[in-house]
């Protein structure tokens, strides 16, 4: 698979992440664990919703040195 995430998307995704699943946890509530498919995404570099609209935020970032996981 291809990275289809960006840097800067990465750390909104990894912030948002951390957020979300701290609102879970506060509000007792299981909207906390999409927090998880934030981090998931993140950390591996690619999104399934991305692939049905060709979107790709890592266009000019080095996907194949960062460590993203994916392929070029």
């Amino acid at each position: 698979m291809k990275c289809n995430v960006g840097k800067t998307d990465k750390t909104i995704r990894a912030v948002a992440g951390v957020a979300v699943i701290i609102a879970g946890i506060v509000y007792g509530s299981w909207f906390g664990a999409i927090g998880a498919v934030l981090l998931v995404t993140a950390a591996i570099g690619w999104c399934p919703a991305y692939v049905p609209f060709n979107l790709n935020t890592s266009k000019n970032d080095s996907c194949g040195s960062g460590g993203c996981g994916c392929s070029k």
